[in-house]
């Protein structure tokens, strides 16, 4: 029997949205390019040096190699257009070739934490998360009855959107009902800041919200004295700390680091601060009127070593000491 093939039943014509050839080739060329430790590790160090570019002296240190070597690999980033150089005196810098940079950081910024981190889970599984409806409800009217300058209905809102967020990311349920509550006081205080009379505020950024927002957050609350007060959260939040940077704060805050937790950006945050400072967070942060915005090229402790955080850390203090007393004096 012959059967008669209908519309339905032929193939979509998916081919005409591929990539197109000379795009793929290149694209092959570079990620065939990048497809070295080393490599990967010198354009972090590139990225993330605080004066935007490094010398090959600074990156022969990255690993027991010779500085031919350094050099070998260097050109190799540069003719496929992800690095730029110059040379001064007896040394050649290089920088991240500027229409290459957002490239460059979605890779070191996104893509490699997700691939390295076995502390980030997919948890896309609904059904391990219970249905806490009453729960958000009764914690809303008791939120509701703390501020009463803010609708009702806003107020169930904020919460029942904190949890979401949080839920989306969370490993264990049980304590989803302590953390909305934390990340929906702050949603409120930052809906109810006034800015004429509260002291600077500072929102940090990152991609996970796991490592270097958190700990420049901390410094800063611990530097500032209560002269400015800090926040952070990630534009895709991680379900825990860095086990690193977790082991940093508790050196920062004691025991109250064991309050600090992956937060998801939102609109009321960059609306309530002062000064907005990125960290290879790319463009999502929205632009608010009358909020500065600042980027911080700082290496991500996701990818680093023990030494590395620690390298990391002391490079965020120095800039928040300066941030501190620009917004403090």
């Amino acid at each position: 029997m012959n059967a008669t093939l209908t519309a339905e039943d032929t193939c979509s014509p998916v081919a005409s949205h591929a990539i197109g050839q000379d795009a793929a080739s290149s694209v092959a060329a570079t990620l065939k390019a990048l497809s070295d430790p080393l490599r990967l590790r010198m354009l972090s160090a590139i990225a993330s040096d605080p004066r935007g570019e490094s010398c090959v002296c600074d990156l022969a240190e990255l690993a027991e190699v010779s500085q031919p070597t350094v050099s070998h690999h260097l050109k190799v980033l540069k003719d496929v257009d992800v690095l730029t150089s110059e040379r001064r005196g007896t040394w050649v810098w290089y920088r991240i070739n500027p229409n290459r940079r957002r490239a460059v950081t979605t890779l070191l910024d996104s893509f490699a934490p997700a691939t390295v981190a076995p502390w980030t889970e997919d948890a896309a599984d609904e059904a391990r998360r219970p249905d806490f409806d009453a729960r958000v409800t009764h914690l809303a009217d008791e939120l509701a009855a703390e501020i009463p300058e803010l609708d009702s209905a806003t107020v169930l809102t904020i919460v029942r959107e904190s949890y979401t967020a949080l839920a989306r990311t969370a490993r264990v349920t049980s304590a989803l009902i302590p953390l909305t509550e934390r990340f929906a006081r702050q949603r409120l205080s930052d809906l109810t800041r006034d800015r004429d009379t509260a002291v600077p505020q500072v929102l940090f950024v990152c991609v996970a919200n796991a490592g270097r927002s958190q700990l420049a957050a901390a410094l800063v609350n611990q530097l500032a004295g209560g002269r400015v007060v800090a926040r952070s959260a990630g534009s895709s939040p991680a379900d825990v700390i860095h086990p690193h940077v977790r082991s940093l704060l508790a050196e920062i805050e004691g025991d109250d680091a064991a309050e600090r937790f992956p937060k998801p950006l939102t609109d009321d945050a960059v609306r309530a601060a002062d000064v907005v400072i990125t960290m290879g967070c790319g463009d999502v942060c929205p632009i608010i009127p009358g909020v500065r915005y600042d980027d911080w090229a700082v290496g991500d402790p996701a990818l680093a070593s023990l030494e590395g955080v620690e390298a990391i850390r002391d490079d965020i203090t120095a800039r928040v000491r300066t941030l501190v007393a620009d917004l403090a004096h």
